[in-house]
């Protein structure tokens, strides 16, 4: 079957909730795809952010392979033999005493905001149910019904209320409107490092030590969604180490298994995710014997092939290559790391042209919010690779 083929028995038999790019992708191999036509590319998307490690690495294939042999899920009533490890591990790479696994992404938000609520009636004594989180305008935390009710977005919110209640929403970047908006029952404010879904988003410098001044000044906790810029992408292992602080609760997932399984987990001290008891939260599927050896997998490739240290340096070469594209229809180049965006000036007419070019010339990226195109490749790219890959988005970002 070919190409047209495929995309045809998708349109028909499919909810219609993506607009992929019309490639049909059959295999991987560290930086690069191949589609059902024979036809290599260079992904540049990284699965948002996902595939850090690139596609199919070897190692944690490995380590998938050989756990599946064994037993891939035992559910939390037993205990396994690779949690504990995975635990002790994350722990030890992170700085954080403990974790909780989860799935998605999106459930590891949702677990942090039970975290948050339940900490502000049993520690700080905020009266029950009158809890309140502070969230800012952009934001991508998921698509749950909880999550869209503190999206700015309209396309995730407009058909799909009523909508949870205790959340503020107050502009990103601006640390005093956080300061003002936070009042005696303020459980948490949450916010990601750099918004990815938003545009690649970076704010001002200092913005996060301050937040996690007013936070800590105020009795409230600091949660950083790193789902899409820790575990290296950005150049720091969190992008939150950027302004040197730790926040109270970091949310990771997507690289945590390197693309092969949904892996997530919130990491906070024994303090906070002590709070938990038997019964108040769980997933069948989180913490499963073949998700923990593939996340441990995961880890130690980021680690043992100094994956975080690559994303820097080639992050930098990247985007100065690309900010010197003298192209009419860039407005700026922003990001950290390999998480760059290219913001489109509005008579650009929009990002996906642009995407739709290259993807015929061989290399894969996606357009975000309409005017930013999305660089993110697997963390594993070498400078040769991004030398092939610049003289051809060059030769498009120069198109009429």
């Amino acid at each position: 079957m070919n190409t047209r083929e495929f995309i045809e028995i998708e349109e028909k038999y499919g909810a219609h909730n993506y607009h992929p790019l019309d490639v049909v992708i059959e295999r991987g191999e560290g930086v690069w795809v191949y589609d059902v036509d024979g036809k290599k590319y260079l992904d540049c998307l990284s699965a948002y952010s996902a595939l850090n490690q690139g596609h199919v690495h070897p190692a944690i294939l490995e380590a998938m392979t050989e756990q599946a042999k064994k037993v891939t899920l035992t559910s939390r009533a037993f205990r396994n033999d690779q949690l504990p490890l995975f635990y002790k591990e994350i722990s030890e790479m992170t700085g954080y005493e403990m974790s909780l696994p989860m799935n998605s992404g999106a459930e590891a938000v949702e677990t942090a905001l039970k975290l948050a609520r339940k900490w502000a009636y049993q520690v700080k004594g905020v009266p029950r149910h009158e809890a309140e989180m502070i969230l800012a305008s952009g934001n991508f935390h998921g698509r749950t019904v909880s999550i869209i009710s503190f999206s700015t977005e309209p396309s995730y919110r407009d058909d799909f209320g009523p909508f949870t209640p205790g959340f503020k929403i107050v502009e990103y970047g601006d640390a005093k409107a956080i300061e003002h908006a936070i009042t005696p029952n303020t459980a948490a404010v949450m916010l990601e490092p750099i918004q990815g879904e938003a545009g690649v988003v970076v704010p001002p410098e200092g913005y996060l030590k301050q937040v996690a001044e007013i936070c800590k000044k105020n009795n409230v906790l600091f949660i950083a969604d790193e789902i899409q810029t820790g575990l290296g992408r950005t150049g720091r292992l969190f992008a939150s180490e950027y302004e040197g602080i730790k926040p109270d609760v970091t949310i990771v997932g997507k690289a945590l298994s390197g693309g092969f399984y949904p892996v997530s987990a919130v990491l906070a001290s024994k303090e906070l995710l002590g709070l938990f008891n038997p019964g108040e939260h769980g997933s069948t599927f989180g913490g499963s014997p073949l998700a923990a050896a593939v996340a441990r997998a995961a880890l130690k490739v980021i680690r043992d092939e100094n994956l975080v240290e690559n994303a820097a340096k080639m992050g930098e070469y990247f985007k100065e290559q690309l900010e010197e594209i003298p192209s009419p229809h860039v407005k700026l180049v922003r990001g950290k790391g390999l998480l760059i965006g290219v913001v489109l000036k509005p008579e650009a007419r929009g990002a996906r042209r642009f995407c739709e070019a290259l993807q015929q010339k061989g290399i894969l990226a996606k357009e975000t919010h309409e005017h930013v195109i999305r660089f993110a490749p697997p963390l594993i790219i070498q400078k040769e690779t991004l030398d092939w890959a610049l003289p051809i988005i060059r030769e498009v970002l120069m198109m009429p």
